[in-house]
């Protein structure tokens, strides 16, 4: 399928006015491309792997809107609207140049784009690397994580991935039986199993899930009866607590935002042994004293609280 992208180029401070003005004759869903760096809030509500900023903001932006090539697609009126409501902007706001550049573009594209981003990389010991890459380092003899996160997941770059995966090794033993709530696709769970651990499952809301865990669970030769994944709300749902069982835990991880973990953190003491580890990130700086506090109000004990730039990992016992 193809696609007509639009792009206007303009200023940074005009970014809003105009996608809004714009919804006007239909087009929404703008992609807007500026050198703006992310503020910790905007970081905490995405919660993916951004490539980083390298140069400073010199207050351009380009917003792109796609729109579907269809045979009824009349993109010269559409153009003259868009034009018109540009004009009409530069009316009672500086917009900066304002111009208007349309060109092609297909699903491939879009899919596969944001794989120039992704290389391979490491954490501590552990080579993380995508299924299009072979390994750099050809003399490495640390533990490999092949990984294909898709489009629907992050890739394992994050910080809050990182904090994760160092707390599950310190805490993961042969006879470890680990839950991962909010699973994505599948890394932590993956990688206890890599380290040993006897078993996993693994809750997530998102269907597509399940089957990029399944990828994932392939390439790094993870049987199925070693890793279950299930889609539902553990929170709410007594069928997908009955599923997950009680008590059973050594490790619990949840790498999910702070305002989930509050509503997660009470119900999901019930999944963990006594003395099961609880290992919380996706946690904002500003937001540690309130999940310290969710947590110990939940009745477990806080272990240690580790930071990685702006992100916090709290591991607590029960």
């Amino acid at each position: 399928m193809k696609w007509k992208k639009i792009t206007i180029k303009t200023i940074t401070d005009a970014e809003d006015i105009i996608i809004c003005n714009l919804e006007d004759i239909g087009l929404e869903g703008a992609q807007i491309e500026d050198k703006i760096p992310l503020t910790a809030l905007e970081k905490e509500q995405m919660f993916v792997d951004i490539p980083p900023i390298t140069e400073e903001d010199d207050g351009v932006a380009y917003l792109n809107f796609f729109v579907e090539d269809t045979p009824d697609l009349n993109m010269e009126t559409l153009l003259a609207d868009v034009r018109e409501v540009l004009n009409e902007t530069k009316e009672y706001t500086d917009i900066g140049e304002g111009t208007v550049l349309v060109s092609e573009t297909e699903d491939l594209d879009w899919v596969n784009n944001w794989k120039k981003y992704f290389h391979q990389f490491f954490i501590d010991d552990l080579l993380v690397i995508p299924s299009w890459e072979e390994p750099e380092d050809l003399q490495h003899t640390g533990k490999i994580l092949h990984i294909d996160p898709g489009t629907a997941f992050g890739t394992g770059a994050h910080e809050t991935t990182r904090l994760c995966i160092r707390e599950i090794r310190k805490y993961v033993t042969p006879q470890t039986k680990i839950l991962d709530v909010g699973c994505g696709s599948g890394i932590l769970a993956i990688v206890a199993l890599m380290y040993g651990a006897k078993s996993a499952k693994g809750t997530d809301l998102d269907p597509c899930a399940l089957t990029a865990t399944l990828e994932n669970m392939e390439q790094n030769g993870i049987a199925a009866e070693d890793f279950e994944v299930i889609i539902g709300n553990i929170i709410n749902d007594k069928s997908v607590q009955d599923w997950a069982g009680y008590e059973c835990y050594d490790i619990v991880v949840a790498n999910i935002l702070h305002n989930v973990l509050q509503i997660l953190t009470p119900v999901i003491v019930n999944q963990l042994k006594p003395g099961g580890i609880y290992i919380t990130s996706g946690i904002i700086a500003e937001k540690e004293d309130f999940v310290a506090d969710v947590i110990k109000n939940a009745g477990l004990t806080i272990v240690e609280i580790n930071h990685d730039g702006e992100w916090v990992s709290i591991t607590a016992r029960k």
